[in-house]
């Protein structure tokens, strides 16, 4: 299991069923590989810190880096998203770069796949962005494209578990996940000490932020809780009952199609 897994079923089963155990093939879209074009460069960057002897490519080489990632995916756009997502990109991260330079760590590990985890029982991975370490305390960058304060404010991705949302937002659970999955990898001695979302377009204003979650014990019991109870869920094939959210593609392309007692046979079938 990995978070995003997790966070699809707690959204909704019958979306997990189609999109985690079908996999339903989907088109690309503009912000997936926009976001992509932009994880890549990032990624680079740091690699060739990491080559150079801790010395940061040049601005342009950065650039650079997106603009071969683009034009890899040039097909997922129209000419005009294209170009005006190009002009954007090339704009965010030479103002990223210029603004974070002075200050990134160096001690860094860069797209990091952690595999071979168990944790009561269940079985975890993850692909990170980045680890920053300060000795074996390890803090988990995760970038994001996106609006930063929609993401906080309208969406509530980074709350604890609450009563609107007693399951807690997308992004805190994340991080709880990633502090999981790496303290309990025994081919290192990790100790995470905080998560921290790194939003590289800017609001507005021209504004970067990020938001660095410090995890609690009890977040760790209740992300542990919902780990062991969608995993058993799981294996149990509890897909049937969907969101039921009026936005919810899945629920209601059963719905629409009449599918409810065919998914209901089919899970049996399985078993």
């Amino acid at each position: 299991m990995n978070v995003t897994a997790l966070n699809n079923y707690l959204h909704c089963p019958l979306a997990f069923y189609y999109q985690n155990l079908l996999r339903v093939p989907s088109g690309r879209s503009e912000n997936t590989e926009f976001g992509s074009a932009v994880h890549f460069a990032l990624e680079k960057l740091f690699q060739k810190m990491q080559e150079r002897k801790n010395e940061f490519p040049p601005k342009d080489e950065f650039i650079k880096d997106f603009r071969y990632s683009m034009l890899r995916s040039r097909e997922a756009f129209t000419k005009e998203a294209f170009n005006r997502r190009m002009e954007y990109g090339e704009d965010i991260l030479s103002n990223y770069y210029d603004k974070y330079l002075p200050a990134w760590n160096r001690i860094v590990s860069i797209e990091r796949n952690i595999r071979n985890v168990v944790v009561n029982g269940v079985p975890l991975k993850g692909k990170i962005d980045k680890l920053e370490f300060d000795g074996s305390n390890v803090n988990v960058v995760d970038y994001k494209t996106g609006d930063y304060e929609k993401t906080k404010k309208d969406y509530k991705k980074f709350d604890r578990p609450n009563d609107r949302n007693p399951n807690g937002g997308d992004y805190w659970r994340q991080a709880v996940f990633y502090k999981i999955l790496l303290d309990n990898y025994k081919q290192k001695n990790w100790h995470v000490v905080s998560t921290e979302f790194d939003f590289v377009e800017p609001n507005k204003q021209k504004e970067y932020f990020k938001e660095k979650i410090d995890i609690l014990p009890e977040d760790m019991t209740t992300v542990n809780q919902q780990i062991r109870d969608t995993w058993i869920r799981i294996q149990n094939k509890e897909f049937y009952t969907g969101c039921g959210k009026d936005d919810c593609r899945w629920c209601n392309f059963v719905k629409d199609n009449k599918l409810e007692v065919a998914l209901h046979t089919l899970v049996e079938e399985e078993e």
